[in-house]
Parts: C-alpha cells; structure tokens; sequence
C-alpha cells in the first residue's frame, strides 16, 4: 500500500512508461514482413506439407546447414527448395554471404567504404553524412518538419529507427498510418518524420522487446534573410496527440494542465524537490491529492515543462499561497479517505499561470462516465526500471473499472467507497505508482478533456488484480465549487 507523496508513472510491460529518462539503447530494426524461415530447432519435428521428408531428416542426411556455407551469415532452414536461406549481415549480400567487406561498395554518394575490422566505416564527402553517406547538405527540417521528406533515420542518440510499417510496432498495439491524422510522409521506409504536430521530426526505435521513440538526428533548416508572402494568411490546426504506448515521452503541449508539486524546508535557500503531481483548473487553482499536502514547507508549482531536472523555456513556476485539504480527508492503514486539496497560487490582479500553448486548464466533468472508457493518466512517478520515478513527464492508458469488480474480494474489497474508483489493466502491467499522486486521470467528454479522478493510492505498482485507486472528482465538485467561489470574492 503506498500512498504519502505517491504518484503516476506507468509501471508496465511497455516500457518507459517508465524509466528513468527515457533510456535510449542500440536497437535493430524490425522487418515489417515476418520471415518464413523455420530454425532446426523450431522445425525439427514439422513435416512439409505435400511431402514424406522431415526437415529433421534433411539436417542428419544432407548437413544442410553445414558449417561455412553461409559464409558470414546465418543458416536457416525453409520448407522449400532448397530448404535452406542464408541470412547475411552487412555488407555481405545474399545469397551465400560470401562478398567481402568492401567488395560492394555500400556507401553511398561518392563515400569511400574503409575496412575496420569485421565492420567498415564510410568515408563521407563534405556535406554527406550517415552510416552509408545518404544524408545530403539540403537534408534538413523547416518550422516543426512536418513537411520534411528526408533520409535520416537514425535518433539523436544514435539509434536506428524501426520502419514505419514495422510488424513490431503494429505488434505494440500501433499503427502509423490510423493513428496519425497527418500520415503523408510514413511508408515503407524508416526515415524520420512528424505526423503529429511534435516539434521536430521523430521515428519508433527498439531497445529488446519494448517500443520506445525519439527526436532524430536532423538539423533545422536555416532561416533565409527574407521571406516574401510565405506565411501570409496561413493557418494549420493543431493536431491531436495520439503517441501513448503503455508509457511513453509526452510530447510537448499534449497535456498542458499537468503541474509538478514542489516543496522545500520553510524559510531556507534548498532546492525544491518534486514530490506529487497536480492539474491545473483555473489560472489560480491546482487540484491535487490531501495526502500530497505538506503544511510546514513552502511549496510551489511548476507549469509546462516536460523534464525536472532542465529548465523548460515554456515552463513557469509559481508559489502556492494558501493549501485546502477537503474537511473529511482520513488516512487508514489500508486507504486514503477524499483524498482531496486545492492549492490557491500567487498572483497579481486574479492572474497566476498564464495561458499558453504548453499551458492550459483542465475542464471539470459533467458527471459520470461509463465503464470501460480508455483514460489518459501522467506523472513523473517510479517507473518499472527506477524506484525515484522519471526526469521526464510520461503518461499511459488505463480502462475504467467497475466498482463492482474492483470491490471483490482478490482486488480491493470492502475498503473501497463511492468516493474512490480504481483504473488500469487487471492483468497488471500499465499503473500509476509512487511519484505521481495528485495528477490527472483525464478522460474525453464531450469533446474535451476532463480531469476525471486524481491519482490517490495502490497496492504496490503493476501488480494483477492491483489497479490504481484514484479519487472520483464527480463526487466533489460542488466543494470544489464553493471554496474558489469563496476563497476568490
């Protein structure tokens, strides 16, 4: 059970939604098409079809894959004739992989192939660059790059982007080219792009068996010194971002409403220390959880920005003038009670947080909304790979449950109350955790974003039968109400 300054990150089979700054590894890309060969191991008892010949039968009497065949690749058996495929690696080529390295020139653009080993380098010339010197002197980004049709694809880390149409994305539940409403640019390539209106152009990339993403390695275009009638009464929509994957980077402005509350020691010079998460409903109002609440340190709020540990030139930062936790908020052993507060911020003439692309209210919700319904939830919290939560802002999907089943006995019982209500996943996996408490759970309701529930305790993170428990916002806005109202005249 964790609940004092507990918050929302994404313990998850995804994988970041948790991790410790969205941890980028050298990753292969994934072939969009499955391969039809079969290994010895996984065929030896498999018959062909149409055939009285084993493939167990063709490795003992033939010695197919006889050592060296492949020369530098790897032996796979098929059904077919001649029941056996070289898989090669570059820059050996099919079909023995027998070609030396540099033999076939794999560079490209007049790049010079320099042998390195069992590996090889190309010798790029000026202006070309990438592994194979594809990336030209014109190859760059103009605004955002959503109009950016280039060959990068790498990240800037260094790692090779999955193919849009990979079959290990669409294995993680996503597909480019429905979830994007801009997918002009995505094929059957891996260059990068920006389908979504992020800030600059971006791919998919694989660390072991989990689905991560990244800005690439391309640079901006240059400004020219003029632009005649270029931008002259244009205008572009702003479009929906749809990249949540069990737990991924939040792109910046998806969800402008989310605050990270921040304390320190009263009337010292320490540095503010992230410790619960909060939404932002009005320009001088933050919801976040009771327990969140600290009453003898000075706290503030910090308002759009992504990452805790670098300044956001879109963030802004403000003091918290009066805390009101809600009058019946009461912590057990096993849960916490409307697990409810208001943060009331400092400000000049009713203004506190100004609006902003990366700055925005959170609506509150109408009433209540049907079970089953696929939520957002976000927060800097502990992560699968990190017990001190993320550096960056991450959020992930979860389902609303039922009370009914989230008060059997193997889940959470009779500890549960009207007040509460729990999300997630049964089978574990995608959860709020430590480090994320008083965030938002925002659901779509009438066409908009409502901050439906708060994140509030658990029984540990991730675990089956375990969702998170989040306070149900529908159950106190009347109180939510009258204390601005009051507090405000």
């Amino acid at each position: 059970f964790w609940s004092k300054a507990m918050m929302i990150m994404t313990t998850m089979t995804m994988t970041r939604i948790l991790q410790t700054g969205f941890m980028r590894f050298k990753s292969q890309k994934v072939n969009a098409t499955p391969t039809l060969a079969l290994t010895m191991e996984c065929v030896r008892r498999k018959k062909r079809k149409n055939s009285n010949v084993t493939v167990q039968n063709l490795s003992k009497e033939g010695n197919i894959c006889k050592r060296g065949k492949c020369g530098r690749g790897e032996c796979v058996l098929t059904s077919n004739p001649p029941f056996y495929e070289c898989k090669c690696k570059e820059p050996f080529q099919p079909p023995d992989c027998r070609i030396a390295l540099c033999e076939l020139n794999p560079c490209r653009n007049g790049g010079e192939c320099i042998r390195d080993g069992n590996d090889f380098d190309c010798k790029c010339p000026p202006g070309y660059r990438g592994r194979f010197c594809h990336v030209g002197p014109d190859d760059c980004y103009v605004d955002d790059g959503e109009s950016y049709r280039g060959n990068v694809s790498e990240t800037d880390e260094g790692d090779e982007c999955l193919y849009w149409n990979s079959h290990f994305i669409l294995q993680n539940g996503v597909d480019p080219f429905n979830t994007f409403e801009n997918e002009d640019g995505l094929g059957h390539h891996n260059f990068c792009r920006n389908p979504d209106g992020d800030v600059m152009p971006w791919c998919f990339f694989r660390r072991g068996r989990k689905l991560l993403w990244d800005h690439c390695d391309v640079t901006e275009c240059p400004v020219p010194t003029e632009l005649p009638f270029s931008k002259c009464g244009r205008s572009e929509p702003k479009k929906a971002i749809t990249r949540i994957f069990g737990g991924l980077k939040v792109a910046p402005g998806a969800i402008p409403w989310q605050v990270s509350l921040q304390t320190r020691q009263k009337n010292t010079n320490q540095p503010f220390r992230h410790i619960c998460g909060g939404v932002l409903i009005a320009s001088c109002w933050v919801l976040t959880a009771g327990h969140c609440i600290e009453q003898r340190k000075d706290m503030q709020v910090v308002m759009g920005s992504l990452s805790l540990n670098t300044e956001d030139e879109h963030e802004q930062t403000v003091d918290v003038e009066e805390t009101i936790v809600h009058q019946n908020y009461r912590e057990t052993p096993s849960a916490v009670y409307n697990d409810i507060a208001l943060l009331k911020l400092q400000g000049t003439n009713g203004v506190c947080a100004n609006e902003t692309q990366f700055v925005r209210t959170a609506c509150l919700p109408d009433g209540q909304l049907p079970d089953g319904r696929e939520c957002t939830i976000s927060g800097w919290g502990a992560t699968e790979t990190s017990d001190y939560g993320s550096n960056h802002l991450l959020e992930a999907n979860v389902l609303l449950i039922s009370q009914e089943k989230c008060s059997e006995p193997q889940i959470y019982g009779r500890v549960l109350d009207y007040t509460m209500f729990c999300a997630g996943h049964l089978q574990g996996g995608v959860d709020s955790c430590q480090g994320d408490s008083g965030g938002p759970l925002t659901c779509k309701q009438n066409n908009t974003n409502v901050v439906y529930g708060l994140v509030s305790w658990g029984d540990q993170c991730g675990r089956k039968n375990k969702p998170g428990v989040y306070t149900r916002v529908t159950n106190y806005l009347d109180w939510i109400r009258s204390t601005v109202q009051a507090q405000s005249a």
